[in-house]
């Protein structure tokens, strides 16, 4: 197994943060320092700071339905931070992130490279959220926000315009919305730079897994729903 993805699978951190360390030379294999390209073999003794790692053959994804108020970090200084909540006996991390006001579907994790590869923008991985605005919808609303809308982007400092998405009214002032990427709290500013404000933000699916469990509550994803995870990352 290359070195980036050992570290990553030990639930330490993502495979990006692992490839940091090994530039900075912090990893050592067999007491030599690793480089990118190095592979690990079955017996070989990984370090990282002069810590042994121990790749993680016990892969645990949950499926959490996260109340409004609860803060997507893992920063346990951070007030209602979704670690402390779920207070889960196993280091596990927050895959994405719901903004504290809204709630629903997040995935938790204590396998590093799952995360980036359920992030990665190309994968084009579907969302899907049941929105309520505070006014009556229109025809044009939905044209625009179907089409794509422009926002500001303050990652690289650009406006840039949403990818089309799905949508389709589902009351007077509701609405149900798939994406396929995941700017910051971008269905609120999908729907403020067209003069709506959101009420209230849902997360109903994240790519097959859907939200069949209580608010507040979390279940185990089942060995056949994790390899799926796995598999729609490889296509």
């Amino acid at each position: 197994m290359r070195i980036n993805k050992y570290i990553a699978s030990s639930g330490l951190c993502s495979r990006r943060k692992a490839e940091e360390y090994i530039e900075k030379g912090l990893v050592t294999i067999n007491g030599k320092t690793a480089v990118l390209s190095s592979i690990v073999n079955e017996g070989d003794e990984v370090f990282l700071d002069g810590k042994l790692i121990e790749s993680n053959n016990n892969e645990i994804v949950l499926l959490f339905n996260k109340p409004k108020g609860i803060t997507c970090t893992t920063e346990h200084k951070v007030k209602e931070n979704i670690i402390d909540f779920i207070n889960y006996p196993e280091r596990i991390f927050p895959i994405g992130r719901l903004d504290k006001d809204s709630q629903g579907l997040i995935l938790l994790t204590n396998n590093g490279d799952l995360v980036n590869e359920c992030l990665r923008v190309e994968n084009g991985h579907e969302k899907e959220y049941v929105v309520r605005v505070d006014k009556p919808i229109t025809s044009d609303f939905l044209s625009k926000m179907k089409d794509g809308v422009k926002i500001y982007n303050p990652v690289t400092n650009k406006y840039v315009v949403t990818l089309p998405c799905q949508i389709k009214q589902m009351g007077k002032n509701n609405f149900n919305i798939i994406l396929k990427q995941g700017y910051n709290r971008q269905i609120r500013r999908m729907c403020l730079a067209l003069g709506y404000h959101v009420i209230s933000l849902k997360r109903i699916r994240f790519m097959h897994l859907c939200l069949d469990v209580e608010e507040g509550q979390y279940r185990l994803l089942k060995q056949n729903e994790i390899a799926k995870l796995h598999n729609n990352n490889e296509q």
